[in-house]
């Protein structure tokens, strides 16, 4: 072999572990023992902080991007800026793939978070004055399960009270003449010194610093419906980093964190 084949071997050799080392930077390559995941902030971020040790032992490397609004998370996940999110209940996620057409999937369930009505002027549902000011999720999803928490509980009456998307339109008695104002989820919180009643996720409640077990007027039972599930992509959910992370999320350490951290704000699904 001449110098100068013996250079371009070389050059080759480099070139090859160049190659392979890059795929461990990027958030969709499935040969890389790295793994993307957004999610906001709380309860979401703060489970995975404590998986984050579960997968190093397992050889992969968990980033977590947190994100304040529950767009984003599926946008980056469809445009492979990472590989999974972790937020979302399968109404939403229902909702976000016929709306755009696209077809997220889910994984595994997590947890349930109570959804509840708060008030800073009430202390009981009781008091709620006629023609109260109420604030609600604008997205669809969300914007159905305020409905049908307020149906459970007599304030409204709906069409279908099973109905899953459900909106003001199916709305036959409102005897206490309601006044809704649908807002983006993460700014209900902010609401609370302006209107009678907020209805909020618990993620946001619980960044909010408030306790769904203590400050809810009402709250969604233990057997609610909208469990929090892990999603990715079709081309990647069987991904092993994608399904060690399921595995770690379901896992008798989990459950244990989140039942002594929620003290039942946020309750185990699985």
């Amino acid at each position: 072999m001449t110098k100068t084949h013996k250079l371009i071997a070389i050059l080759s050799a480099l070139l090859l572990l160049a190659g392979c080392s890059s795929s461990s930077n990027g958030g969709g390559d499935t040969g890389s023992q790295k793994l993307v995941v957004a999610a906001t902030a709380v309860p979401h971020a703060e489970i995975l902080k404590q998986v984050k040790p579960i997968l190093a032992k397992e050889g992969v490397d968990l980033e977590i991007k947190v994100f304040a609004d529950y767009v984003q998370p599926n946008v980056q996940v469809l445009e492979k800026s990472v590989d999974a999110n972790y937020f979302q209940t399968k109404p939403y996620l229902d909702a976000f793939n016929r709306e755009r057409g696209t077809n997220l999937t889910i994984v595994t369930g997590v947890h349930i978070e109570p959804f509840g009505a708060y008030s800073r002027k009430l202390k009981s549902i009781d008091q709620l004055p006629d023609g109260a000011a109420v604030t609600l999720p604008n997205d669809p999803s969300n914007n159905s399960r305020a409905l049908l928490l307020l149906a459970k509980h007599g304030l409204i009456t709906l069409k279908d009270p099973t109905n899953e998307l459900s909106t003001q339109k199916d709305i036959t008695a409102n005897p206490k003449h309601l006044k809704f104002r649908e807002l983006e989820a993460a700014m209900l919180p902010r609401t609370l010194d302006e209107v009678d009643l907020a209805l909020i996720n618990t993620n946001y409640a619980l960044a909010a610093g408030l306790n769904p077990t203590k400050d809810a007027l009402l709250i969604e039972d233990k057997d609610s419906p909208y469990v929090n599930y892990l999603v990715a992509r079709p081309d990647n959910k069987d991904d092993p980093r994608i399904q060690k992370l399921a595995k770690a999320l379901t896992s008798p350490e989990i459950k244990a964190f989140i039942e002594q951290k929620y003290q039942g704000a946020v309750l185990p699904a699985f």
